[in-house]
């Protein structure tokens, strides 16, 4: 009998997961039939308040109650007093940077969002960058969102903790000032491009491949067709452009660079980098942070997609199949003789 239940368990839940897997591929194709729209909102953290709340917490650890009280007291009329002036503001932002630098959607909004505020002048933009680059135009888009802050008269700061290569570092060349971690892999400045070739293995089971151009360069190497000694020659020299461009970029930026040094294609920690004029500064962004909050008032920006009732709905049929596989799985453990 136990085994009869548990056998009846067993296929009930498979019923159940069965279903599940219907209903979130019906749902699945109707949204493909419909175009999607994303809508997405900024969100705003006070960092100086977590900071200063850090402070507090620590404090009332460490000090005793009368001192912590005077501290308290102390607090209060500081933070009146600040109500009173005026202070600068620095706004955060967080690029984790992909390969196909996707994240440059949200960026954009972020700056556009804070071009509404900032003055010129007086407010900063603090970018936390972290990235080992990726495709040429997506970079290029997002150092040249990194321009309109500059463009806007706001002072720009990048702070590297771990990497800034390649088009991570395109993008921090942009900056007034970069600030990077002493083991922070910087530079890169170099292009690279590489494609395998399957004419071999398709000519070798008689697989034939065929393609049309107009244009006599359209097409130069190919994943299946036999490549030509005129087709790399005409790709090394599209490389190379594209090396002489990213090399223009830096020394506009940075025209103190010596670009024979730097522009090899190498990286080096962020302690050798400053000695080549990569950056400006040795510290975490910790400590950048730590600084502004002495003088300024921080926030974090970040753009985020809304989630419409489609994508909630699909999330938690996802979860649902997922405990269902999983608890299937165990079903089976269990009935295993």
């Amino acid at each position: 009998m136990e085994f009869l239940y548990q056998y009846g368990l067993f296929l009930a839940e498979t019923v159940t997961f069965v279903v599940a897997f219907i209903v979130i591929a019906a749902s699945v194709a109707g949204v493909a039939q419909k175009p999607k729209v994303k809508k997405g909102q900024i969100e705003l953290d006070d960092v100086s308040l977590q900071l200063n709340e850090l402070k507090s917490q620590f404090l009332s650890a460490t000090l005793s109650k009368d001192e912590f009280k005077a501290f308290e007291k102390d607090e209060k009329k500081r933070l009146k007093q600040q109500k009173n002036d005026v202070k600068n503001k620095v706004y955060v932002l967080d690029f984790n940077g992909s390969i196909d630098a996707r994240e440059v959607d949200e960026l954009r909004e972020e700056i556009t969002a804070i071009l509404t505020v900032a003055q010129a002048g007086k407010d900063q933009v603090l970018l936390r960058l972290e990235s080992g680059g990726g495709v040429v135009h997506g970079y290029g888009l997002a150092a040249s969102q990194l321009e309109r802050i500059k463009n806007a008269g706001i002072n720009l700061t990048v702070c590297v903790d771990k990497v800034a290569a390649s088009g991570g570092y395109m993008m921090a060349c942009v900056a007034d000032k970069v600030v990077a971690a002493p083991f922070a892999i910087i530079g890169s400045i170099g292009v690279i491009a590489q494609i395998p070739n399957f004419n071999k293995i398709l000519k070798k089971n008689d697989i034939e491949f065929e393609q049309i151009t107009a244009g006599e360069f359209k097409r130069t190497l190919t994943l299946f067709g036999e490549n030509t000694d005129q087709a790399r020659d005409k790709f090394r020299e599209e490389i190379q452009q594209t090396h002489e461009l990213f090399k223009q970029f830096v020394s506009l930026k940075r025209p103190t660079l010596d670009l024979t040094e730097v522009a090899t294609g190498e990286h080096w920690f962020a302690s050798q980098a400053i000695e080549k004029g990569l950056v400006d500064e040795i510290a975490t962004s910790d400590d950048v942070l730590l600084t502004f909050n002495q003088q300024s008032q921080i926030y974090k920006v970040k753009f985020s997609h809304k989630k419409t009732l489609a994508d909630k709905f699909s999330i938690g049929l996802t979860k649902g199949i997922e405990r269902s596989i999983l608890s299937i799985l165990s079903t089976l453990q269990r009935l295993k003789p």
